[in-house]
């Protein structure tokens, strides 16, 4: 079963919105300490700014805010039950505000989420709704939760408002993500349709209709935009260039796009994983290890998951698979809310040849008649099964062909998961 993992969108198609601008005015300046672990979560560095809020709400330095950005930390880090812990004790303080506590409440319900606690972040959405009103945010996000519910009207009721609140391309981009991570590919695609109605205008547009392109499967169209976006100065259409040409099967264009969007500036993460993407491509196994190791040190938690997951299907395109089942585990201590992966972990394990027992010893009793130990575990009338020597997994027996493409289409696995 071979996946390919991807980038998230150049837009904001993520569960988490924007963190909030707050005024300080009428409470006590924020420390040093506060504003750089803001800088270490602004710049990924997640663990030395969880460790930044956490002194200063130790010592008593914006303890809600303080609070707010620990859980914001933790969420970035895959840490839900802290994240969980830190936002309840941010809504638990003193003097909060109204829309600090609705930002809170948003986050909470995230946290819930994602560690698959739905009732709980149904409440929290529906806390939303009540106090504050039915904005895109809130709707999103309780289609959302009522979508990992299998409320599929819910769902579709939610997703329908959130539209009508922002129209548009980003707010059609998350809908169809939320779907395709449930395999309803279907029921996000009109929201793509109606969303190439509007004209663009800004590069940021430009490239947001080539992904929509590129989702669609009209590779053509995608690069036609994602030129365009390019020509106004986007960085993220380059990135957005070189999947479509993966899709294409150009390597050597795609190879060009991330390495240009290297140069430009781009995540160098990122850039490195595509490049591993042009290397399975062309099965180039050991570049494409070499390439993601080299993009490791550059990731934030989001990129890092990209890269371990890749890693993963390089090492199943060697046919190592042990050395896939081991990377495969340790991604899912990493990422447990990763069903697809998941999925991956049982195929590897099914892939695993069962243990052979020792051919039992011959022993001499003491009238010197030769017995044979006795082991349960043996097969009952001691002989080798030689279907499981090391002949038996050739690379005629992997055939890819098994897994159809079409069961996992690549669209299924894109970077909506973030």
């Amino acid at each position: 079963m071979i996946l390919i993992k991807r980038f998230k969108s150049c837009t904001a198609a993520v569960l988490l919105s924007a963190a909030m601008a707050f005024s300080f005015s009428g409470c006590e300046e924020p420390s040093e300490t506060f504003e750089q672990a803001g800088r270490d979560l602004e710049q990924g560095s997640c663990e030395y700014a969880l460790q930044g809020y956490e002194q200063c709400y130790n010592d008593g330095v914006l303890p809600v805010l303080s609070a707010r950005g620990a859980g914001i930390s933790c969420l970035r880090m895959n840490n839900y039950e802290d994240a969980v812990s830190w936002f309840t004790q941010a809504l638990g303080g003193e003097k909060v505000d109204k829309a600090t506590r609705k930002d809170l409440l948003y986050y909470r319900a995230t946290a819930y989420l994602k560690s698959q606690q739905y009732e709980n972040a149904m409440a929290d959405c529906q806390t939303l709704m009540v106090d504050f009103g039915e904005d895109a945010e809130t709707c999103f996000l309780t289609g959302a939760v009522a979508l990992a519910m299998d409320s599929y009207d819910e769902a579709a009721s939610n997703f329908d408002m959130a539209y009508e609140h922002s129209t548009g391309y980003e707010m059609a981009i998350r809908i169809y993500e939320q779907y395709i991570d449930r395999g309803m590919e279907a029921d996000g695609t009109g929201y793509l349709e109606k969303s190439l109605d509007h004209s663009a205008d800004s590069a940021d547009d430009y490239c947001d209709r080539g992904r929509i392109y590129y989702y669609m499967e009209d590779y053509n169209a995608a690069v036609t935009e994602l030129t365009n976006a390019v020509s106004k100065g986007s960085t993220d259409a380059l990135l957005l260039l070189g999947m479509v040409y993966n899709a294409q099967h150009s390597s050597s264009k795609a190879r060009a796009m991330y390495q240009q969007y290297m140069d430009d500036g781009g995540s160098t993460a990122k850039a490195y994983d595509g490049l591993a993407l042009c290397d399975l491509e062309e099965s180039n196994f050991d570049s494409a290890l070499d390439n993601i190791e080299k993009g490791k040190p550059y990731a934030s938690t989001e990129e890092l998951q990209s890269l371990l997951f890749n890693e993963i299907v390089v090492y199943e395109k060697k046919l190592d698979f042990d050395t896939a089942r081991q990377k495969a585990e340790e991604y899912n201590a990493m990422f447990p809310e990763d069903e697809t992966a998941a999925k991956e972990l049982e195929f590897l394990v099914s892939r695993e040849k069962p243990a052979v027992t020792p051919a039992p010893e011959e022993a001499t009793d003491q009238t010197g008649q030769t017995e044979t130990a006795s082991d349960e575990s043996y097969y009952d009338d001691g002989s080798y099964d030689s279907s499981y020597d090391e002949g038996y997994y050739d690379e005629s027996y992997y055939d890819e062909s098994y897994y159809d493409e079409s069961y996992y289409d690549e669209s299924y696995y894109d970077e909506s998961y973030y």
